[in-house]
């Protein structure tokens, strides 16, 4: 049996579906970046990565986990292989043993110099203008606020 029903008021409608429409953003967005990253050796959640450590480095694994929003054992492989390739070094905090931090290396502080190349040209391969991605920006932070856990 199909059911077909083309109402735009359709609730059940798959183009209707907020969770739908970010999933293609975000996948779509994510794909622009493979091309400009790969010169670098980095994937997009390496760079997010290295973004969150151009703000603060050292910092613990934890503290990044929560910054990224990423469970540490997602993050662990992610951080080894970015100290594997010179640009983080990985060691025990002198002040809690248990701790692990992360800092950058001198290469990895290097490519930031390289990298403020890398959101001018997704912007410009968008194409969309500044204002508009700023209030998607925006937006997406409020559903992002809205959607945790009361």
């Amino acid at each position: 049996m199909t059911i077909a029903n083309n109402n735009d008021n359709d609730l059940l409608r798959l183009e209707n579906q907020v969770c739908f429409a970010l999933a293609i953003a975000s996948r779509s967005v994510i794909s622009l970046y493979r091309p400009i990253l790969e010169p670098y050796g980095l994937t997009h959640p390496q760079y997010l990565a290295m973004l969150a450590l151009w703000e603060r480095s050292p910092r613990s694994v934890k503290n990044l986990s929560e910054e990224l929003r990423l469970e540490p054992a997602t993050l662990s492989p992610l951080l080894k292989r970015l100290e594997a390739t010179g640009l983080v070094a990985r060691h025990r905090s002198i002040s809690d043993e248990r701790q692990l931090d992360i800092s950058l290396t001198d290469r990895g502080i290097a490519l930031r110099a390289e990298a403020e190349t890398i959101p001018p040209r997704v912007v410009d391969k968008l194409g969309m203008s500044l204002s508009e991605l700023t209030d998607l920006r925006t937006s997406l932070w409020r559903v992002i606020t809205a959607a945790q856990p009361s």
